[in-house]
């Protein structure tokens, strides 16, 4: 697979793997020997960027995924540039699906996620340790000093902040240069492009989650699809219901002709538009099945011209679609 360079010099896959579903927010999580193969499996096509965090995990263990990555990945860790975060917690009092998120920057927190990332991952330094969610209550500057505090230690090379405000990275960049952002971002998700003039200011890259509306532009659901009330994510999800289905059927037949016209399938086309967007945007699309991994990667090798790519997004600004899932309610840590 080609590789694409965040911020500075971070080099990695064009396309990286999210590896929170094996264990968390996407239904029963899959066998550990299982989970690991299929990292290493993805390995071996040529994917070197894999993403986690430390709170993607079962009631059991809430920090399994964490350990499923750094054990797929001990023998080649040299190879490949492992991503995690940290900064938030569930509400655990919460009955729904996706519990909303407590956010905690303070530098002990920041102190003491670090040291059990690095050991969950059997590591000596993470390559890219985002802020998972940003903390109203600890200045940008605070979190980047002690970003700039690890990566002298030599515990992190590069730091990066999810779901961020332009201020709030412009702040934090001066103190400890940002290699990338993490957000939201796919053909029913495009609010962060409003960032992406200040990203190529700074050198910052843009690292895309979701880049297929958590499923649905692969083309793979139908009507009346169920999801596990109590395990998956998808089954309080907008862009799920019945009525969505409908609604979405026209930018799921453009996604369609365009794979017909391109020998490609949607989900390729979808992470295509977004590379052929940027030279530093990267995807990270999650798959626990090695077929939809292989199809990603395939991606890599659709070219889109700049022309095609504007002409999609004017169809996209037209196009009726439903509603999207924006993210999980976050809530202080003040009243929690």
């Amino acid at each position: 697979m080609n590789s694409r360079t965040l911020g500075a010099d971070l080099n990695v896959s064009a396309i990286g793997l999210g590896c929170m579903g094996f264990s968390h927010a996407y239904g029963p999580p899959t066998e550990d020997d299982e989970a690991i193969q299929a990292i290493r499996t993805a390995f071996d096509m040529g994917y070197t960027m894999f993403d986690t965090a430390e709170t993607y995990g079962t009631a059991e263990d809430p920090h399994h995924n964490e350990k499923l990555v750094g054990e797929a990945l001990k023998d080649v860790r040299s190879q490949v540039q492992i991503v995690t975060k940290f900064g938030i917690r569930f509400d655990k009092t919460s009955k729904a699906v996706n519990k909303p998120l407590i956010p905690d920057a303070r530098p002990e927190t920041i102190r003491a996620s670090v040291e059990g990332s690095l050991r969950r991952l059997q590591t000596d330094h993470i390559d890219l340790y985002f802020q998972h969610r940003v903390d109203p209550k600890v200045e940008p500057e605070a979190v980047a000093q002690v970003m700039a505090d690890l990566i002298r230690e030599g515990k992190i090379t590069h730091w990066g902040i999810s779901e961020v405000s332009e201020d709030y990275l412009r702040r934090a960049h001066r103190v400890c240069p940002v290699t990338a952002v993490q957000n939201r971002y796919s053909m029913m998700a495009r609010w962060h492009e409003s960032l992406f003039p200040v990203l190529e200011e700074l050198n910052v890259g843009f690292v895309a989650f979701s880049p297929m509306a958590n499923g649905l532009l692969t083309g793979a659901y139908g009507k009346g699809e169920q999801f596990d009330p109590k395990l998956d994510y998808r089954s309080a999800m907008p862009q799920f219901t019945q009525e969505a289905t409908k609604k979405n059927q026209e930018l799921l037949y453009l996604l369609q002709g365009l794979a017909v016209q391109r020998n490609a399938t949607p989900a390729q086309i979808s992470l295509a538009w977004m590379l052929c967007k940027k030279p530093w945007v990267v995807p990270i699309p999650g798959s626990r099945k090695t077929e939809r991994m292989r199809e990603n990667a395939g991606a890599a090798d659709v070219v889109l011209t700049n022309e095609e790519v504007a002409a999609i997004d004017q169809t996209l600004s037209a196009v009726p679609m439903s509603a999207v899932f924006g993210g999980t309610k976050v809530v202080s840590r003040e009243t929690k």
